[in-house]
């Protein structure tokens, strides 16, 4: 029997022919039967890339040769060419005979083509889906054509034949169609933006803006694209930026219609979203038409805002001083420049800047916050306030970057919207100060330098600042109102006391209050101090308390830095030898604390006592007022009482002591760190560096009180990592920044992040640890990635990779590896992705590592479900859970995060149901590990599955959850998020 016939003598079926697919928007791929292949050596992928362009079009030898080598070409060109695509025939037939002519590459000496549709070639696809999109438009069938445009873009992954060299990239061929990418972007977004519902084009108007910076146009619309969603912070951001270039770049400055789309957006921002009605009123109106407007042509009403966005009333200002007394002339001062100001034309209008100056305890805080209160106001959209610890006896006075990434997320911004660099992050600051009226008063600042960032751009608001130098400069460039704040008087000295004391006391001792008024110099820090003393002990005459005062006077040297002759010091001696001798310890111990505050555990750390030994002795200081107490049971030093306190340790307690109290401070945050991670990651991904011992017994109760300590002690943390340089110690100094890696993670502040980093690394540098080193590289990889710098973060953690090859260490490269792979498809390097994520799970494996091997199998399961390879994700999925199951400790996040995986999978498989029961397994092993952020992920998408599966009112309902979580942490997302909850309204 012929062996071509079965029983029936029924000709056998041919097998069908492989499915065959190519893309060429993005970097240059083919797969066949669902694989992807290797399209080969870099020339013959240009080859493979310039037949995809054509799309279907017989290219001659001569185009090809053109293309390929610009009128450099070899001798052997025809040949090479001829080699290169008798390669890719092979690869796309491997069964094909040698000199046969292929199903899709054809041709031969005569030039050659790729026989394509647009189920085959993504190009071809794009061209279709925008031409359906058009026709949708001109129909009046608007959401379809949105919906189309979307798909259309969704499609491009990258620049057109990304990976092939620039010169043949640079080949009219390739940026026509580039153009033509950028053509559809535009129409799409001027129809999103007419209907109100441009967050469906936004990535692919910020993806064209990376690569065409320099197009005012496109830019005009991203903002917006951008104002529209909500997110007017960025899209101003993006106004400046795209300002700036044009003037270093082109030596040009913007035109009209970039300047229209910042009116907009600042209109947008400080008015009410509109109403429907108002919206249809405004359909009319082109988005086109709207940037062509000239200035001096005002606009009925702002573009569509996110539902329900408001802008934040910041109201930082610290509580107003109970008894403010005296200063009247000063008052009388700033009100008139202040009313002054506000006079002047509407033209000219006027911000106005007081600059408070002085000697150390004179009073610039009180007197500045006391004004602030006065006019608070006259501001209605708020008050910043910031202690810039300008004359920290540390060091660590708090940079301009800190504080405007303060003020901005006091502003509403995420910290994940915050852009890089402290020039971009003052302009950001900037615009969204324009055209409001909010106080700012920087405290305490060291130099004109470090307020100049700080500066709003335009009129309308008042800027109160504090210092102990004269801030010349800022009268100079800025028009500053200086204040030299002096002594009070003896009258207003007095009146002090009296309010504090009451007049029968004070009137029946005159000459008392007289001698203390003296021997305080008319200082009302140390009046304070002799009050709170006399409070103290009610039946104390004025007359002792003087005699005791000037006993102590000359006890001490006159007190340094002065800039009268004050022996402010005697004051402090005086009631600092009144406490007890516990209570005098800590305050001189409490000296030596790095932070601007602190709760009372690292002051019992520092002490070496329990926190029940040490909140009484913490209580007294306060009622002495020595020590301020402050919101959520934090406690301030001022300035000179830290000076005065780290004198008199300096005085009783030896080097050695000293010593032991930066040591157990010091360790006190590396335990309760540790504890603090060990809840933030039970899975134990990240590696504690040896030498940190055990976690804090008495650390954060759960995973909010983790993020909460965290929150709260960030700066803090910072400060002591630095100390540790500056004490010799670098060794603790990194192996501490190495376990705030997750919690900086985890709560986005990825700037701040960056920079303690650096100083790990130089610290690692300076005690010659390579694993310091490495481990420095790494988080800094891991910071520069989730802020976009994706070229710097792969470089360091491919030094990072290096260096623990070099030590040995499989879990430190596996690490790497794992965050490269994450890198991979931020980069649109998919298939690296999975390459680096399978060796970084064969390193895991050898070392043990269970969790770190689920983890990357759920990493795995992603990209390919990613890549469209669903079945594959479910087979990682199910191995990543199957090893999670083998964990007494669980999962935290990752296992959660494995749900979701697998949910996401069986969604586009079809399995909905499945899905659904993925989804909320997810939901709830998120939610009970604390990760509010990627369980807000997981409705969203759970939304998603059911919306798919018809329960709408069950899909709007995980959505609205998610927008809750999100709003506050991620506004972006949330406003996506609440994208869909308006759609789903409107098709309603």
């Amino acid at each position: 029997m012929d062996e071509t016939m079965d029983e029936d003598d029924t000709p056998a079926v041919p097998p069908p022919p492989p499915e065959v697919r190519f893309a060429v928007l993005g970097t240059v791929r083919v797969w066949r039967d669902g694989t992807e292949l290797h399209a080969g050596p870099p020339q013959q992928q240009a080859l493979l890339a310039v037949l995809l362009a054509g799309a279907g079009r017989t290219m001659s030898l001569s185009q090809l040769i053109g293309l390929l080598w610009g009128g450099t070409e070899p001798a052997s060109a025809t040949n090479v060419i001829r080699r290169y695509a008798g390669s890719l025939r092979r690869m796309i037939q491997p069964d094909l005979p040698r000199m046969a002519s292929g199903r899709w590459l054809t041709g031969g000496g005569g030039g050659y083509r790729i026989d394509v549709d647009e189920d085959s070639l993504d190009l071809l696809r794009f061209r279709a889906l925008y031409a359906r999109a058009r026709e949708a438009r001109d129909e009046g069938r608007i959401d379809r054509a949105v919906r189309l445009y979307v798909e259309a873009l969704a499609l491009w992954r990258g620049p057109v034949a990304a990976g092939v060299s620039a010169e043949v990239r640079g080949h009219p061929l390739f940026t026509q169609l580039d153009n033509e990418r950028l053509t559809v972007a535009v129409e799409a977004a001027d129809l999103a933006l007419r209907h109100g519902g441009a967050g469906p084009v936004l990535g692919s108007l910020q993806t064209l803006a990376d690569q065409h910076r320099l197009d005012e146009n496109l830019h005009a619309r991203l903002m917006l694209a951008l104002s529209a969603s909500g997110r007017q912070a960025e899209a101003l951001d993006v106004f400046h930026r795209l300002r700036d270039r044009l003037r270093t770049e082109l030596g040009v400055e913007s035109s009209a219609v970039l300047g229209e789309a910042q009116r907009q957006v600042l209109a947008m921002a400080a008015s009410p979203a509109r109403t429907r009605a108002e919206s249809e009123q405004r359909d009319d109106q082109q988005p086109d038409q709207l940037l062509d407007r000239q200035p001096d042509q005002p606009l009925d009403q702002p573009l569509q805002r996110r539902p329900g966005f408001l802008l934040p009333r910041p109201a930082q200002l610290p509580a107003a001083p109970a008894d403010f007394v005296g200063r009247e002339a000063e008052v009388d001062s700033l009100l008139r420049q202040l009313t002054a100001g506000e006079r002047t034309p509407p033209a000219s209008p006027t911000m106005i800047i007081s600059a408070i100056g002085g000697m150390a305890g004179v009073g610039k805080t009180t007197l500045a916050i006391h004004l602030a209160h006065r006019v608070a106001d006259r501001y209605p959209d708020g008050q910043l306030y910031v202690d810039l610890r300008g004359f920290d006896l540390n060091g660590s006075a708090m940079t301009p970057a800190e504080a405007i990434r303060g003020f901005l997320e006091n502003l509403g911004v995420s910290p994940q919207q915050i852009p890089d660099g402290l020039d971009a992050q003052a302009a950001l600051y900037r615009s969204f100060l324009a055209d409001r009226r909010m106080l700012v008063l920087l405290d305490n600042a060291r130099d004109a330098e470090q307020v100049r960032p700080l500066l709003p751009g335009s009129a309308g608001c008042l800027v109160l600042i504090t210092s102990r130098n004269q801030l010349s400069s800022l009268v100079a460039a800025h028009g500053a109102h200086p204040l030299a704040l002096d002594v009070m008087s003896t009258e207003s000295a007095r009146e002090s006391l009296v309010r504090r004391l009451g007049a029968d006391r004070v009137d029946a001792e005159p000459e008392a209050a007289e001698t203390i008024i003296s021997l305080c110099g008319r200082l009302p820090l140390a009046l304070s101090v002799i009050t709170a003393r006399a409070l103290m002990n009610p039946r104390l005459p004025l007359g002792a308390m003087a005699g005791q005062l000037l006993e102590a006077k000359g006890s001490l040297d006159a007190f340094e830095g002065a800039d009268r002759a004050t022996d402010i010091r005697a004051v402090f001696g005086w009631s600092y030898r009144t406490l007890s001798d516990d209570t005098a310890r800590l305050f001189r111990l409490l000296s030596l604390h790095p932070g601007a505050t602190f709760d009372v555990r690292s002051a019992a750390a520092l002490d070496g006592l329990t926190v029940r030994r040490t909140r009484p002795s913490l209580a007294e200081l306060v009622r002495a007022h020595l020590v301020a107490e402050e919101a959520g049971g934090r406690h301030r030093l001022h300035d000179l009482l830290r000076a005065y306190g780290r004198e008199a340790a300096d005085s009783y307690d030896t080097a050695d002591a000293r010593d032991a109290a930066h040591d157990r401070l010091f360790r006190h945050y590396v335990q309760t760190a540790h504890a603090a991670l060990r809840l933030l990651d039970p899975a134990h991904l990240v590696t504690v560096p040896a030498g940190i011992g055990p976690p804090a017994t008495a650390g954060p109760a759960g995973v909010d009180a983790a993020v909460r300590w965290f929150q709260e002690e960030r700066l803090t943390l910072t400060a002591v990592v630095r100390q540790a340089v500056q004490d010799g110690r670098p060794h603790d100094a990194w192996r501490l920044a190495r376990l705030l890696d997750s919690m900086y993670e985890r709560v986005g502040h990825w700037h701040d992040w960056a920079d303690l980093q650096l100083t790990a690394l130089a610290a690692a540098q300076q005690s010659g640890e390579p694993l310091g080193v490495a481990h420095a590289h790494a988080g800094l990889g891991r910071a520069h990635s989730l802020l976009r710098r994706y070229e710097s973060a792969e470089e360091h953690l491919s030094q990072a990779l290096v260096l623990f090859e070099a030590l040995g260490d499989r879990t430190g490269q596996a690490h790497c590896l794992r965050q490269l792979g994450w890198l991979m498809t931020r980069t649109e390097r998919d298939v690296l992705a999975i390459e680096h994520t399978r060796r970084a799970l064969d390193l895991y494996r050898a070392a043990g590592h269970l969790s770190a091997q689920a983890d990357s199998l759920n990493a795995l399961a992603w990209y390919q479900a990613s890549l469209g390879a669903y079945d594959d994700a479910v087979a990682s999925a199910v191995r990543s859970l199957l090893l999670y199951r083998r964990m007494a400790a669980g999962g935290g996040s990752g296992h959660g995060n494995t749900w979701d995986t697998l949910a996401f999978a069986h969604h586009h498989l079809g399995n909905l149901r499945r899905a659904v029961r993925c989804y909320e397994r997810a939901v709830r092993l998120l939610r009970a590990g604390g990760d509010r952020y990627n369980e807000a992920g997981s409705l969203s998408r759970l939304g998603d599955t059911l919306a798919l599966a018809g329960a709408v009112e069950d899909a709007r309902a995980r959505w609205r959850q998610a927008v809750g979580i999100l709003t506050p942490i991620d506004p972006d997302w949330a406003a996506e998020i609440q994208e869909k909850l308006s759609a789903t309204v409107s098709a309603s």
